[in-house]
This record gives structure tokens, sequence and C-alpha cells, in this order.
């Protein structure tokens, strides 16, 4: 197959070309600079699909509570992995009549209601982190996300560049679109053979076990490939009990993954900068809300990656990853 080397110079525009501010209580900022905050003050509501206890969230609400201190918002956080209950937090923002409301799109279709009741009580909607291919036909105002058909596909080609025969691709959450894409591409560009194995994050005993069962299942498996970084520290101690040769390697990062990175445990991470994604979210309602400004022309996303971090980059990247950011 011929490499498209399109994508890598596409990967390597995204990380250069977003710029992040440097996070603070559910219900409002952190505290900020002494004189305070001379803007209109703004309500707007977070809700994701965060799974408990998955730090990749952490990241995302240290970005949107850091824009919060900075523009006089009281950010509202709340989550639920279930899709019908993420459409409920919703519809409780749109009766609470806040200023905006940034919402992920794991699974679009169960929140199209809420959102086109929002849109209804003219509360302006923002998509991030999941959903690229959706928001736009959502009637959704504004996308803060990773590309995710180019980040899998980028995957693909570096397993290939690696000489991967066999790739064990780990989704922790079925139906979640951006996962699926990322799987999905990965598997189109890779020459070699890729499998799909499903597990449920809010259960890591269960997602140890199952993928050392996989591994022993099948020793030709080389690589496995996780899809967020608390499920990559989890497979390098499944890849231990199971006995195997398998290498890992992921998207998303933490601080903990960006040391297993140093060490040399974990290959690489293709990064979607999380902390940018809620940074930009809260900041464009409120520059919405104060000048009608919207990013991407309201008909294009807003990248924020994707971007490989690997042997190569990593210690560019540990110091924040230690304060929560990256």
């Amino acid at each position: 197959m011929k490499r498209n080397t399109s994508h890598t110079a596409l990967i390597a525009g995204a990380a250069g070309l977003v710029l992040a501010a440097s996070a603070c209580s559910s219900e409002g900022g952190r505290d900020v600079a002494e004189e305070g905050v001379d803007t209109p003050e703004l309500t707007i509501a977070m809700i994701t699909h965060e799974v408990q206890g998955d730090t990749f969230w952490d990241i995302i609400r240290s970005g949107a509570e850091d824009a919060a201190a900075k523009s006089n918002i009281t950010l509202e956080y709340a989550a639920d992995p279930e899709a019908s209950e993420q459409a409920g937090l919703i519809q409780n923002a749109v009766d609470r009549g806040v200023d905006g409301i940034a919402v992920t799109l794991s699974k679009p279709d169960a929140l199209e209601g809420a959102i086109a009741d929002a849109q209804e009580a003219g509360i302006p909607v923002v998509a991030f982190n999941s959903g690229i291919e959706d928001w736009a036909d959502m009637g959704v105002q504004q996308y803060f996300g990773t590309d995710e058909h180019l980040a899998g596909t980028a995957f693909g080609e570096r397993l290939n560049e690696v000489g991967s025969e066999k790739a064990l691709c780990v989704i922790q959450e079925q139906g979640h679109v951006a996962l699926e894409t990322r799987c999905a591409s990965l598997g189109e560009a890779f020459e070699g053979e890729s499998e799909v194995l499903y597990v449920d994050s809010a259960n890591m005993p269960e997602v140890r076990s199952g993928i050392s069962a996989k591994l022993q299942q099948d020793d030709e498996i080389d690589y496995v490939v996780t899809l967020g970084a608390p499920i990559a520290m989890t497979a390098i101690d499944a890849i231990d009990d199971a006995g195997s040769d398998a290498t890992v390697a992921t998207f998303d990062t933490n601080s903990d993954l960006v040391g297993a990175l140093q060490e040399g445990v974990v290959q690489w991470a293709v990064d979607q900068q999380p902390y940018l994604q809620g940074y930009l979210a809260v900041d464009s309602l409120w520059l919405y809300n104060t000048n009608g400004n919207t990013s991407g022309g309201g008909t294009e996303p807003v990248l924020t990656g994707p971007a490989f971090i690997d042997e190569t980059n990593v210690d560019q990247v540990a110091e924040y990853a230690e304060r929560g950011t990256r």
C-alpha cells in the first residue's frame, strides 16, 4: 500500500496551529487575579459522557475551569456515560436557562431532541471531543476536537512502519462514535490484521482480564492499541499476566501514561489535547455571548489534534502532564 504522507503532515500541523492557555470547582473558575474580572456574568453548562475515574476528563475540566476563571463564568459541570441520562442533563440545563451549553456527542442520536430544545430556547450549543461527523447536521453552533478518521488512519500507517502484523484495538465503550471511528480507520489503513475487543472501562479488573485472556488465546497479536490512557496502563499489566510479547500504543494521555512513554513501556500516544478542547468550548460560548463570534465560521470544526507523542518529544509534554493539563 502506498503511504499517504498528507496524514502525517496534517498531524504535525494540527499540533502547531493550536495555542493552549494555562483549572477549579465545578461551580466556577480558579481564583483569578486580585483585581477580579470585569466581564458580564454568565452560566455555562458542560455536559459530558465521562465514565467516573477516567483521568481524561480531569484534563478536559482543567481547561474548562481555566476558561471560566478568566471570563467571570459560573461553570456547571455534569456527566453521565448513559446517553439517555446525558440527554436529561442537557434538558435540566435548558430548564435552568443557562447562557450556553458545551456537550460531547458520543451517541448523537440520543441527544438530538434535548439539543433541539436548547436551540428552541435560544441557548447556544457547542460540541467538543466527540461527534465531529454529526454536529453540523444537528445544528450545533461550533465543534472543537480531533479528526478521529485522520487519527485512526495515521495510527494504522504507523503500525505499518514498525512492521506490526496483528493489532488488537480495545474499545472501552461500544457504540461511542469517536472510538468506533478510531478502530475502523486504523483497520482500513493497517496492512496487517486488526481485531476489535470491547471492554467496559467502568470495571478495570475486567478490562485487565479481558485483554489478558485475548492475548493468551492469540499469541500472534503483537500490538495492543488502546483508546485511553487508563486502558493503556491496564493493558501493560494484562500483557504481563498473559506472558505476551505484545507492545502497547495508545490514543490519549495522562501523567502516568507520559511516564510510561518516557520509560519506553508504551511506544507512542496520539494526543487530541483535551485541555484545549475544554478551554475552547467554554471560551467560545463566552465569545459568542459577549461579541457574537463563532470559530470555524460555524461550518468547520476547530481541530485540536491529532499529534503523536513518543520518545522524541515526550519530555516537552511531561512538565504539563505533571500539573494535569496534558
